[in-house]
Formats: C-alpha cells, structure tokens, sequence
C-alpha cells in the first residue's frame, strides 16, 4: 500500500534532488560584508574574540572590496575606528576622518559594481562610547544627535556611500536624515534604517572590534529583548519617514522579529548576524563540538528561511566561495 504521507521522502533521496526540491536558497548576492578600519594602523590587526576578522588598513580594505566584488557580493558595510575620539564624536562629520576616507577609498576602487554601505552613528567616534551626545546629566540627547546624524549623512553621501546606515535608535532618525541627503542634493542615496534593534548581550565581540569606550549600557534607547510587538511599531515609524530598507538587528535570538517584519514590509528586509553569534560558531567549531562549515551555511539559510531578503555576516565572502563552489 503506497501512503501519501511519505511522498516528500523522494525529494530528499539525492544531494541534487534536495538543491531542486529546497524552498529557501542563499546567493553571495544576498550578502553584505560588515568591515572594520581602524586609523592608526600600519597592518591588519585581528580580533581576538572574532576569529578571521581583523581591523582593516586602507590597503587590507580595499582588497577586501575588489574580492567581495569578485564573489558576486551584495554589498560591503564600513564602520570606521577614529584614532582621537571626544564628546561630540568629531570624527564622525569630518570629511577627512577614518569612516568618510575610507567609503572615499572604497568608491575609488570598485565604483558602482558593489553596494557601498556606511554605519551612521556616534557609538565609534565619541570617548563615552554611547550613539548620541550627552546632555549635563549624562543622558543621551535625542534631537541634538539628530543634528550631528544629519551631518554624518551628508558627509557619507559626499564621500560616495551608496546606503547610510543609521543604527543608533534615536527616535525620528530615519526622517531627519532623508531631509538632509535630499536638501543637499543626494536623493539617491538610500537609508538602511536599523529599525528593530535590540538591547542585546551577544554584540560584546563588536566592542572589542571598535574599541568601544562605553561603559553601562544603551538599553535606554536600544529596544527592550523582551518586546515583539514594539518592533512592528518602530518598523511602520522607520517606513513612513523614508526607509528604502529595514533592519532587524540581531538575527539568531529574533527570528520570529524578523519573519513578522518580512511578512508586512513593503521595502527589503535585512539582518545582521552579529558578533557574538560570529564568535559562538567559531568557538565550538574550533573546539571540534560542531561542523564548522555546516554550522555557518544553516545559521545563514535559517536567517533568509526567516525572511531576510540581505544577510550582514562576517562569514559573507567565505560562504560566497562556498556557494559558487
């Protein structure tokens, strides 16, 4: 007697049964490459809590722009390590400083035949580590860092981002931005809006690849990991001010955050696979507890099963190899 129920067995008897028969399909352009370069250094440093991830010179950095073009990825999405840092993140506006120098550097190498990406935010440039400036009691000031966000804008555009990138959470961030790219000129360039992003304790590996100076936390402006609904909420605000595409940030422990988001977004939906997820894969890999290739390719297929239409993963030009193995 044939029973129906076991029908789906015959679309997994063979590895090519099983790539025609797969619903969900990852491509290196689905990718996006977040890299670090930081000002005073004479050669790449590693990151000791990420495993293959380094701070990059301006050299390292393009080499890693012409081989992630290469690949076929996505985009690449710079975050900049200043040498001097102060109260109003400085370094963040100028348009010689490390993060405008190197989108500069990077366009200059590869143009238009990837998608230049640049955080905008202050947690990097300021010596307090926090993503806005501080008012007299230590508190971050919301429309003041709007003012400065404004500015990074600008700069960024100038210098030739293809997307800004604004992920410090301040309420209104995504409209003031598009305000100032459009005033001054540069209505095509687009804002990643990291709408959904969370208070979380797996970024600690990122600390230590920005140098970060913070001390406390930003779970006054960063949203509490307890809450989905409030998501939908900061999403639908982030859309109705101008996003061209919405963030969910982490990936791994927000699933369900980022499948609710995929299902009523009008625009793409990324996520970022963040440093501590990075740093656990490859921390049980390298004690042999799991199959390191394996662990990678599921985690990111998991993410784009969930909905993600573009993937941030440190492991983006590796899987990319793998994929057009």
């Amino acid at each position: 007697m044939s029973f129906p129920q076991h029908r789906p067995r015959r679309l997994r008897t063979t590895p090519a049964m099983r790539r025609l028969a797969s619903e969900t399909k990852v491509a290196p352009s689905d990718l996006i490459l977040p890299v670090f370069i930081r000002e005073d250094l004479s050669e790449p440093k590693p990151i000791t809590s990420m495993p293959g991830v380094v701070q990059h010179t301006t050299a390292s950095l393009i080499l890693a722009a012409r081989d992630a073009v290469a690949l076929g990825l996505g985009g690449i999405m710079l975050f900049g390590i200043p040498a001097v840092r102060d109260a109003q993140g400085s370094a963040g506006t100028d348009p010689f400083g490390v993060l405008n120098k190197a989108i500069r550097d990077v366009r200059a190498a590869v143009g238009d035949e990837l998608v230049i990406m640049s955080d905008l935010c202050l947690d990097e440039f300021t010596d307090h580590g926090h993503c806005g400036v501080l008012d007299a009691n230590g508190v971050v000031d919301n429309d003041a860092t709007l003012e400065i966000y404004a500015k990074m804008a600008v700069a960024q555009a100038a210098a030739g981002a293809h997307v800004v990138a604004p992920s410090g959470m301040m309420d209104g961030q995504v409209a003031v931005i598009r305000e100032a790219l459009d005033d001054a000129g540069y209505t095509s360039v687009s804002v990643l809006a990291y709408a959904a992003k969370y208070a979380s304790a797996f970024y600690g590996p990122f600390r230590e690849a920005v140098d970060s100076q913070l001390q406390g936390d930003r779970r006054s402006y960063q949203m509490d990991p307890g809450n989905r609904r409030e998501a939908l909420h900061e999403v639908e605000l982030d859309l109705a001010e101008g996003a061209d595409i919405v963030m969910v940030k982490p990936a791994m422990s927000y699933l369900d955050i980022l499948a609710d988001v995929a299902a009523m977004s009008p625009v793409p939906v990324a996520a970022y696979q963040i440093s501590g997820e990075y740093a656990m894969i490859e921390a049980a890999a390298a004690n042999g507890w799991i199959n390191r290739r394996g662990a990678i390719e599921e985690s990111v297929l998991g993410i784009k099963r969930a909905g993600a239409d573009m993937i941030l993963t440190y492991w983006a030009a590796e899987l990319a190899g793998w994929l057009r193995d």
